[in-house]
């Protein structure tokens, strides 16, 4: 599909007994950023190696950047990036030499692998750290220099296997901003992650895996509305205010609002009660400090598609 810069139908992939993929169906149209979520064990990373020709499938077709990867391997691969969910770099190189190489394995002269080694280290902010062995880099230094290897060769397409696990959060939301400024440049992204934060601040569309299923697909706000409902929250600058927040509340919605930590929230069909509960502050010169009609948040779809927890799950996996 010549819109679609990943295309995947009927993927399936055993190992022995497992079934890791179950005729998983993929598409990505060209400078989106796909987020693919799940557990360990869901399939996500089997499915990239696929899409990267790591792996073939026992079953089904994908296409990558109009490539076979099954006929044309070779293609699929000189059009692609992958940053897997451990930092393929060489310790013993400096950070400078390590893009350097891997410009020199893609076939560039030494001098445009130099150049391009320059370009990516300022971008990634790794300038005064260009000419250290990476094995005195930190662990987000080394995440970044991962990536940056992986676009040496300016991809189509490239894969993000898990490529914040173990950053702290600072350091996730500096590679949030790369993934952002990738697909500014016209970069078709495909990003795996247990963060559900993630893959909602990121991703144009989410495809949810579990047990080698895709189990839902579609914008991070139509895979909320699955749960149904939204959440009308106020929090007033005066917390003396909170018992007439509470009874406008109750009132233009018909049901008692919970009252929580300074705020009032409760459940709303649509938006019209958003602009009945705004005039009714100003009738009564309540100022807040938060208003919000909020949808449900991505942990919640995966306990309505599955029955189980998310986060909680996550936890044990790690």
């Amino acid at each position: 599909m010549t819109n679609h810069a990943i295309h995947a139908e009927g993927l399936t992939k055993r190992f022995g007994e497992t079934l890791a993929l179950d005729g998983v169906d993929l598409s990505v149209p060209h400078g989106t950023v796909l987020g693919v979520l799940g557990p360990n064990g869901a399939g996500k990373t089997t499915a990239v190696r696929i899409l990267a020709t790591l792996l073939q499938p026992d079953a089904g077709s994908a296409t990558v950047a109009g490539h076979d990867v099954l006929r044309e391997p070779d293609a699929v691969r000189r059009a692609i990036g992958l940053t897997g969910q451990y930092a393929a770099v060489d310790e013993q190189l400096t950070g400078r030499e390590n893009l350097v190489l891997v410009g020199r394995l893609l076939d560039l002269t030494r001098a445009a692998a130099a150049r391009r080694a320059e370009e990516l280290l300022e971008q990634f902010g790794l300038t005064e750290a260009a000419d250290r062995r990476t094995r005195t880099y930190s662990g987000g230094m080394r995440r970044r220099l991962d990536l940056a290897a992986s676009l040496v060769g300016r991809p189509e397409v490239i894969y993000l296997d898990e490529p914040t696990t173990g950053l702290d959060p600072s350091k996730r939301e500096d590679m949030w901003d790369v993934v952002r400024e990738l697909t500014l440049q016209g970069t078709t992204v495909l990003l795996t992650t247990q963060y559900l934060e993630e893959a909602d601040a990121l991703a144009d569309a989410i495809s949810v895996f579990d047990r080698g299923r895709v189990i839902a697909h579609g914008t991070p706000d139509e895979l909320k509305a699955i749960v149904g409902g939204r959440t009308l929250r106020v929090r007033p600058a005066d917390p003396v205010d909170l018992a007439d927040v509470t009874a406008l509340l109750a009132r233009v919605v018909g049901r008692e609002p919970e009252v929580l930590k300074g705020h009032a929230s409760v459940p709303v069909e649509d938006s019209a009660a958003l602009a009945a509960v705004v005039a009714g502050l100003d009738a009564r010169g309540i100022d807040v400090t938060e208003l919000a009609l909020e949808l449900p948040d991505l942990d919640e779809v995966f306990f309505t598609l599955t029955g189980r927890n998310e986060s909680h799950e996550m936890e044990n996996v790690r």
